[in-house]
């Protein structure tokens, strides 16, 4: 059974053009082919992004907050109450008035005692701007990273010029060594996320945001196995490019401003109102009306 799907699952048919097998796609003749074997180790990089993640918020993330003037805003603790607390952790976050009646039997306590317990609790699980700025400031760090490691790695590439040149010899690609630390290292930080993600600050779109990290991964994986890591390096590299505009919004790190996304926005608007936005386009840049609502859109989601 289990050989069955495996066999399916890898079919010539589904993965490669007409004519072709994966005896073609051995390594011969100084020819290297990316593997599936080789995304094994993105899951132990995964694993050493969450530490360097911590430590990066810890010693470097924090104390810039610090000296920018952010800080940690401090609640009134709810006190301790076992009733409310088991009610609070597995029925609702926010009873209605018939529950609260209920719940003030329960407790001995006052409705409006049990109303405010339930306030101060929910400023408890609130997350502060702080937190906020360290996350963004981590995502932030590794897209600019990313991106410019990725300017790196294709700057003297033919097909960053010439997307024509993306399918010549296509799939008989070798792999080049700097398109698999692009692949392994974008992997493993998006493995990063979606294991960080039940400690992260929860967004209102948190259960797109899991399914946009496993998509991600799944279309990572497809074209390395598939040998699309030319045009797979060009999409990362864009995406790149646009995140660190989102991760680096001053409404998004706390910030009451940042000179960086405003100049970039004066002179996105200034492109679009002089010609065609083509340079905004490969940078990942809303470069329309209707794409720069579609961002205040989305930034008012996180």
């Amino acid at each position: 059974m289990f050989d069955t799907l495996y066999e399916c699952f890898w079919s010539e048919r589904l993965w490669l053009p007409v004519g072709l097998t994966w005896a073609d796609l051995e390594d011969k003749e100084g020819r290297v082919y990316a593997k599936a074997s080789h995304l094994y180790v993105t899951l132990p990089y995964a694993l050493a992004f969450l530490l360097i993640r911590y430590l990066f918020e810890r010693w470097i993330a924090t104390p810039l907050a610090v000296s920018a003037g952010i800080k940690q805003r401090i609640y009134l603790k709810a006190e301790e109450n076992s009733v409310l607390e088991f009610y609070y952790a597995t029925q609702c976050r926010n009873p209605a008035q018939a529950d609260i009646d209920g719940l003030s039997k329960k407790s001995s306590l006052s409705t409006r005692q049990v109303e405010r317990w339930f306030r101060r609790r929910r400023r408890q699980d609130r997350p502060g701007v702080l937190k906020k700025f360290t996350e963004a400031s981590w995502r932030f760090v590794f897209y600019l990273s990313a991106f410019i490691g990725g300017m790196v790695a294709l700057h003297d590439k033919e097909w960053l010029y010439d997307t024509r040149e993306v399918w010549t010899g296509f799939p008989k690609q070798t792999m080049l060594e700097s398109q698999y630390w692009y692949y392994v290292l974008e992997m493993s930080f998006y493995g990063c996320l979606l294991f960080s993600v039940a400690f992260d600050v929860k967004r209102k779109d948190f259960k797109e945001q899991i399914i946009h990290h496993l998509a991600t991964l799944v279309l990572l994986s497809f074209s390395w196995c598939a040998n699309y890591i030319r045009v797979g390096t060009l999409v990362m590299l864009i995406h790149d490019a646009s995140d660190v505009l989102l991760e680096a919004d001053p409404l998004y790190l706390g910030l009451p401003c940042s000179l960086l996304p405003c100049l970039l926005w004066l002179l996105l608007l200034q492109h679009n109102a002089g010609g065609p936005a083509l340079s905004a386009h490969f940078l990942g840049l809303p470069h329309s009306t209707h794409d720069q609502e579609i961002y205040v859109w989305h930034t008012n989601q996180r």
